[in-house]
């Protein structure tokens, strides 16, 4: 997602318990959204409620101004993408129905440090295929995770999200976005992808932060993007499903920076 600079940063522990600190806020206001987004609810009502769980943390927004490639500026907290809309979906009067699936996308900053996250909700009775399809979504994002270890090859990250999501059913890998290295700024070096050969690129060394985000789809991994110049939707109409969390790489195994529960891989 988004633009990125151009180097691998290394965190201090110090900067990595910021860094959980702003994990925290980001893991509690996708808890508070995930409970209020059911049938009758708009997008604009998830992203008021982001807006006043980083008031009430005393954090600012990683997304809100936020500007890619020319667009115009990033209107809202959140990223609220609904059935067909995979990434950058911009909330509003939208109304969620029963067996939608909506992709909450929220980052936070804490004194100059982000954490950035995502879920994807099933709203009401939801197909069975596209619940599968969120399943096998954040089933891969957890692979991807575990193989964010010290030593480890950057594309190692991407080869396990790849293997999890090919095992279990024809589904569409989005190309076109990935992961990111996250610190200092929301997006940095190295992008991540979500397919490939294991043991290429960068070596994992402690200190280092990604954001490890993919993005699967029903039918065709292909994409397009509104005339609103964010919201990433399929090109063949089919849904998609949206996880992310940022990790850590530390000599003790990933830590899972945005999770509620102190998770170490």
């Amino acid at each position: 997602m988004f633009r990125r600079k151009s180097s691998i940063e290394i965190k201090s522990p110090d900067q990595l318990a910021i860094m959980r600190a702003a994990g925290l806020v980001v893991a509690r206001a996708l808890a508070a959204m995930e409970a209020e987004a059911a049938p009758g609810s708009t997008t604009r009502d998830l992203d008021e409620i982001a807006r006043d769980c980083l008031a009430d943390n005393g954090a600012t927004s990683s997304f809100l101004g936020y500007q890619m490639h020319g667009a115009v500026r990033y209107p809202a907290v959140i990223c609220a993408s609904v059935n067909e809309e995979i990434v950058h979906g911009i909330p509003g009067d939208r109304v969620l129905r029963d067996g939608d699936i909506v992709s909450i996308d929220f980052g936070a900053i804490v004194d100059g440090w982000h954490g950035d996250a995502a879920v994807t909700v099933l709203i009401g009775n939801v197909a069975p295929e596209v619940a599968e399809l969120s399943r096998v979504t954040r089933e891969s994002m957890w692979a991807g995770l575990g193989a964010a270890r010290v030593g480890a090859h950057l594309s190692d990250i991407g080869h396990a999200v790849e293997t999890v999501i090919r095992a279990s059913g024809p589904y569409g890998i989005v190309e076109e976005y990935g992961g990111h290295g996250i610190g200092s700024s929301m997006h940095m070096d190295p992008h991540i992808l979500n397919y490939g050969p294991p043991g290429l690129g960068p070596v994992l060394r402690p200190g280092m932060a990604l954001a490890i985000e993919p993005m699967a789809t029903l039918g065709s991994p292909e994409v397009g993007v509104l005339d609103d110049e964010w919201t990433v939707v399929t090109a063949d109409g089919t849904w998609a499903s949206h996880w992310e969390h940022t990790v850590a790489i530390t000599e003790d195994g990933p830590w899972v920076l945005t999770a509620l529960d102190d998770v170490r891989l």
